[in-house]
């Protein structure tokens, strides 16, 4: 199927396109994981498992969430303090 065939089935059609697409081979840029091990004292361990038995996720995704959320924030943060040193804002 020609690229622009493709690009009609999909922004015209309500048929599934997943079958037209080799996806074998597809990953996710930026996306491969690295295995880190980090310790923590043990009431640092034991609040994160209240708090993951609480929302109802496991440990490691309650710590991947977290960090997640602290780095964009502090991405954000950075880019605030740069138009601010700027003068843009």
């Amino acid at each position: 199927m020609k690229a622009k065939e493709f690009d009609t089935k999909f922004d015209e059609s309500a048929e599934d396109i997943i079958d037209d697409l080799d996806i074998t081979t597809a990953r996710r840029v930026n996306q491969e994981a690295k295995r880190i091990n980090v310790d923590f004292p043990a009431w640092v361990v034991d609040s994160l498992d209240r708090e993951a038995a609480r929302i109802g996720v496991t440990r490691q995704s309650i710590i991947k969430v977290w960090l997640v959320e602290r780095l964009r924030a502090e991405a954000a943060n950075k880019l605030l303090k740069n138009d601010t040193a700027s003068g843009t804002l």
